[in-house]
């Protein structure tokens, strides 16, 4: 499969990128060098090879999720620039 050049400003312009000629003839170049090296990977046979999602053997050492006493709403309030004595108060951003 090859990206052509029409792909490529396609692909420039979905990305908002304004992209000269020059730019787009050096990323077809590329963007069909990386889809031979897919193509190629492609072709390797991996039958009895595990997926994996990481390369190390790593297990995460998690702490015990456990209820705790929150802030009181004074308490969480208390340092906000502006607040109700309920809510932080912030400003308007849609009109």
């Amino acid at each position: 499969m090859k990206i052509t050049k029409n792909e490529v400003s396609k692909i420039g312009t979905l990305s908002r990128l304004h992209l000269d000629e020059s730019d787009i003839s050096e990323y077809e170049l590329q963007l069909n060098k990386i889809l031979d090296y897919v193509e190629q990977l492609s072709s390797l046979n991996t039958d009895g090879v595990e997926t994996t999602s990481h390369v190390l053997k790593i297990n995460n050492v998690m702490r015990e999720d456990s209820a705790a006493p929150s802030l009181s709403r004074k308490d969480a309030l208390m340092n906000a620039p502006d607040h109700t004595d309920k809510f932080y108060r912030v400003p308007k951003i849609i009109e």
